[in-house]
């Protein structure tokens, strides 16, 4: 089962984000989950035993809370 564990604004930052945390280990997919204009929101996504460890990341890159 995957959960998502962050949203982010742009393609790219998505990207970004995905691709730090596939640096730290974790399996990841990014999936679109809202439009509004030209903005889309993505959903980072992990499995639901990484997502404690892949939010610990997120709080260290300084996007968690």
């Amino acid at each position: 089962m995957w959960t998502a564990i962050y949203m982010v604004e742009g393609a790219e930052a998505a990207k970004k984000l995905q691709e730090k945390l596939k640096a730290e280990g974790f399996l990841v997919k990014v999936k679109p989950f809202s439009k509004e204009g030209d903005n889309i929101v993505y959903k980072i996504l992990v499995p639901e035993f990484e997502a404690d460890d892949a939010q610990t990341v997120l709080i260290d890159l300084g996007l968690g809370y």
